[in-house]
């Protein structure tokens, strides 16, 4: 079994898909106006309109965000990251903190109030969990 993908579902798919575009610094591929995708090397994040839920369900249409899960990414410098994302959501859940676990972490919400965790491995078990 292989994870491919992650799929948001948001009441406004326009403002979210701009806000994921700013936060991972890549365009979307629109397939309708209901649905597009981010890809990196390691997984796909889908974000959909709450209209695509119907095809599952009618009663599946609602979208809360979450605080029991973590949207999480790697990379290079969270402190970098801190300062560009701070320019694109006012919802600063934790400044970059390192945790007990040896990652550099910045934990903000997406225009959902989704929880979107952008860590950096900084304790060498960390650096060699993630090399």
């Amino acid at each position: 079994m292989k994870l491919t993908s992650l799929r948001i579902i948001t009441k406004d798919i326009k403002q979210s898909v701009q806000f994921y575009e700013n936060a991972m610094g890549l365009t979307a591929q629109w397939y309708t106006e209901d649905f597009a995708e981010l890809s990196t090397s390691s997984i796909t994040l889908a974000i959909g309109s709450t209209r695509t839920m119907t095809l599952f369900s009618e009663s599946l249409t609602a979208s809360t965000g979450s605080k029991s899960s973590i949207i999480e990414f790697i990379v290079d410098n969270v402190d970098d990251e801190y300062e560009r994302i701070k320019g694109i959501t006012s919802e600063i859940v934790q400044e970059p903190t390192t945790m007990p676990w040896g990652n550099r972490s910045l934990l903000f919400c997406d225009p959902d109030g989704n929880l979107i965790n952008f860590f950096t491995p900084v304790s060498p078990e960390a650096i060699k969990k993630f090399s």
